[in-house]
């Protein structure tokens, strides 16, 4: 009988509570310094997104959709 590789999945994070937990759990484990550093950066990125013309939204290009078929 063949023996079952080891498995090195934590699976217990591959659910939303289990990444939100990791998550959490790595972001406390960083400096002070290094949290207001990310904190003032996610500021600075938000009002960069919301400065932008987001409101518009995103228009489709007309495609070809019918490339490479022959017509009939």
């Amino acid at each position: 009988m063949a023996k079952k590789p080891e498995d090195d999945v934590d699976w217990k994070l591959a659910t939303w509570e289990g990444a939100n937990r990791e998550a959490l759990r790595r972001w406390a484990a960083l400096p002070l310094e290094r949290i207001i550093a990310a904190l003032e950066e996610m500021q600075e990125v938000g009002e960069a997104l919301h400065s932008s013309d987001a409101s518009v939204g995103v228009e489709e290009q007309q495609g070809d959709y019918d490339a490479g078929k022959e017509d009939e």
